[in-house]
């Protein structure tokens, strides 16, 4: 029996959910050979940053740096929290992963590990009272290392490391310097075997988009519908969403709240930000709006709707290698006065396994000494923003995902839009 809501249905979304994906999981069609190639070109590009800044060694806590490096991903969201694994990449010496006791197996028969040791933890919770003795035990085998395959250089650098553990290195003898830039700098440039597992994470997300269409009907709540991603994304080999950001109706404006129990009424608009680390640890984040039971568009919902797409689109239509930042920013799409106050934070950021450099502010908010420099290059991979909302009005959410080629942008996405004016 056909509901009264079908009638403005789109039939093109409903692809997505065909019969592997309907049913039962997505079986990835990617290669191990394809897999180990994206592995060794993502060391090697850390290996390229290591001899360009000129330091013995990369110390890495990151969770995400580790898949990047080594694409072991044991435990990743509680070692967010909790530092108790790290690696060590030697310059002109050996790739070295910590791990935590008893988990050593996870890592056996990835070609970047050359070896694998048990990690030494020094959290307070894990080691009270004896924090000092364990970092220094910590600093000391880290400072044998470097100074048996650094060649006399003692200059490291490290990606997340508080002060203890700063201090004790540097009681060593060795240099610790931020590690940010080199690792998002390394990331940045995407190998095309890189891309081919981006695509599958983004196909295994906009089935999970296809469920939060196939749903959204009056009386489903905000958290129901963001269920429907969570479950496409884990039994299909992904990770986990980063945010919670699908809210219906009055919770859209302002942007930010994140999903809840409230009843999505019939009319009202669906917005959301998917935040997906999918499979292979890659990141699909993308941004669609729909209203609530496929209803006809309002009239504001189609306005500011319009304005998202057309934002989306100028934004996109500029892109191409070789365009600095800047240039960027000066030919981007202005936004409308009553729209100002309810803008995105963004014009667009960088995406790999997370989100990634650069973050490219919005003209509005453009500033020379708090903007990074720069220009796109063949092999980033960027997503282009949208928030569109005006006093008293609902938030539309927009966003696809963008590769750089030597020709110009290819969208990554398909996910339909929608159609504001039908």
């Amino acid at each position: 029996m056909t509901s009264e809501f079908d009638v403005f249905k789109d039939d093109r979304k409903s692809t997505y959910l065909n019969s592997e994906g309907s049913d039962k999981p997505l079986i990835s069609p990617v290669s191990d050979a394809v897999l180990d190639r994206a592995r060794r070109y993502r060391l090697s590009r850390l290996r390229e940053q290591i001899q360009h800044y000129d330091i013995a060694a990369l110390l890495l806590y990151d969770p995400v740096n580790i898949r990047y490096a080594y694409d072991c991903s044991n435990m990743q969201v509680w070692t967010l929290h909790n530092p108790i694994r790290y690696a060590l990449i030697l310059n002109d010496g050996p790739a070295v992963m910590f791990e935590f006791a008893g988990c050593e197996h996870v890592n056996k028969e990835l070609p970047g590990i050359d070896e694998i040791r048990v990690a030494t933890s020094w959290m307070y919770l894990t080691k009270g009272d004896k924090v000092d003795l364990s970092v220094a035990n910590w600093a000391n085998e880290i400072s044998d290392l470097v100074r048996t395959y650094g060649g006399g250089n003692l200059r490291i650098a490290a990606d997340r490391l508080d002060g203890v553990g700063v201090n004790a290195l540097e009681a060593c003898g060795l240099s610790c310097l931020p590690g940010d830039a080199l690792t998002e700098q390394a990331r940045a440039i995407k190998s095309p075997d890189e891309i081919e597992l981006m695509r599958w994470t983004i196909r295994v997300c906009e089935v999970g988009m296809a469920r939060i269409y196939e749903h959204s009907q009056p009386g489903v709540t905000e958290r129901e519908l963001w269920a429907h991603l969570h479950f496409e994304n884990a039994r299909s080999g992904g990770d986990w969403l980063e945010t919670k950001l699908l809210t219906c109706g009055p919770n859209t404006n302002p942007w930010y709240k994140e999903c809840s129990d409230r009843m999505c009424q019939a009319g009202e608009m669906i917005s959301f930000d998917t935040d997906m680390i999918g499979p292979y640890g890659y990141c699909a984040d993308l941004s669609r709006s729909w209203t609530c039971g496929y209803t006809e568009f309002s009239d504001i919902q189609k306005k500011i709707y319009g304005r998202a797409l057309d934002q989306i689109n100028h934004n996109l239509d500029l892109l191409k290698p070789g365009l600095a930042f800047k240039e960027f920013n000066e030919g981007s799409w202005r936004i409308p006065d009553e729209n100002v106050a309810y803008r995105y934070s963004l014009a667009l950021h960088g995406v790999g396994l997370a989100d990634e450099w650069p973050a490219l502010w919005l003209h509005i908010d453009w500033q020379d000494d708090q903007t990074t420099s720069g220009a796109f290059e063949p092999g980033m991979v960027v997503c282009v923003e949208s928030l569109m909302a005006e006093s008293g009005s609902e938030s539309v959410k927009l966003e696809t995902q963008v590769l750089i080629t030597a020709h110009g942008a290819e969208r990554l996405d398909s996910f339909p839009w929608e159609n504001p004016s039908a």
